[in-house]
């Protein structure tokens, strides 16, 4: 029972705050609860607090929209949280595509799908940044916050807490992509919101480190992370993961049975001061 934990805890404390996040909202809009009030783009905590989504009030503000001091509190909030505890944790312990993908990711590991298609990605991972780029270009053109209006995560989020329309539609569009076109495709490709995160989280505090004397090259770490890249030093040298794609999903602890990966604030300021 104990390894099974050791095996899966981050994962399962991932999926209870996805969930619980998603029955809060719901919460709020159905019976009326005060602890957390709006959607994921913009909502209240406990009435008192404001937090906004960044990547959203940016968009209004290339679109011309005039800001009103609580969206600009509440993106003061929500950035120095994701400062702190590390820009891309929103895609894997918020997100409620990040359930929908990984489900898909899952289901590619257990059919060997990986293995039958080319290893070669048809789409490069740099493509979430040129769509960040276009959705605030499209957003100062058309006076709009263009993402948006077209984002599956909002569409997933709107379904679940106010009911599901033709949401489905985008969620199943992107399952199978994930299944059948390309591992982690939307959110290591595609997803704009995820390239924003990972700008942000080039500066958080909280990283994976890898201890290299404990590593018997087994790669499990490199099969269940969706962004693989990142463990680059895996095998090479003790190093802490710098670059802010990574999610923090923590995975490549779970399935570490070297003890090699680990959470750490104080090896990465360590690394700097040395210069590592």
């Amino acid at each position: 029972m104990s390894k099974i934990w050791n095996n899966y805890r981050y994962l399962i404390l991932r999926r209870f705050v996805q969930i619980g996040i998603l029955v809060l909202f719901f919460g709020a809009n159905a019976w009326g609860w005060k602890i957390l009030e709006g959607n994921l783009s913009s909502s209240i905590l406990f009435g008192v607090i404001p937090m906004s989504d960044p990547y959203a009030v940016l968009q209004m503000v290339v679109a011309g929209a005039v800001i009103a001091s609580d969206l600009l509190i509440g993106v003061g909030v929500v950035a120095l949280f994701y400062f702190l505890i590390g820009g891309r944790a929103f895609c894997s312990w918020v997100c409620p595509i990040n359930m929908v993908t990984d489900s898909a990711n899952y289901l590619r590991r257990v059919f060997d799908i990986d293995r039958a298609q080319l290893q070669k990605s048809p789409i490069s991972r740099n493509t979430r940044y040129w769509i960040l780029g276009l959705s605030l270009i499209v957003s100062a053109f058309m006076g709009i916050a263009a993402f948006e209006f077209v984002s599956p995560i909002s569409m997933l989020h709107r379904g679940i807490v106010f009911g599901m329309g033709f949401g489905w539609a985008a969620i199943g569009m992107i399952f199978l992509f994930d299944l059948f076109v390309l591992k982690n495709g939307w959110c290591g490709h595609i997803c704009p919101l995820g390239g924003f995160y990972s700008l942000l989280g080039k500066f958080s505090f909280i990283r994976v480190h890898h201890i290299e004397e404990n590593c018997t090259l087994c790669m499990k770490c490199k099969v269940v992370c969706p962004e693989k890249q990142v463990l680059h030093m895996i095998g090479k040298e003790s190093l802490p993961v710098l670059s802010g794609e990574c999610t923090n999903c923590a995975r490549c602890i779970e399935v570490c049975d070297d003890d090699a990966l680990r959470f750490s604030i104080r090896d990465l300021i360590q690394n700097k001061k040395t210069g590592e």
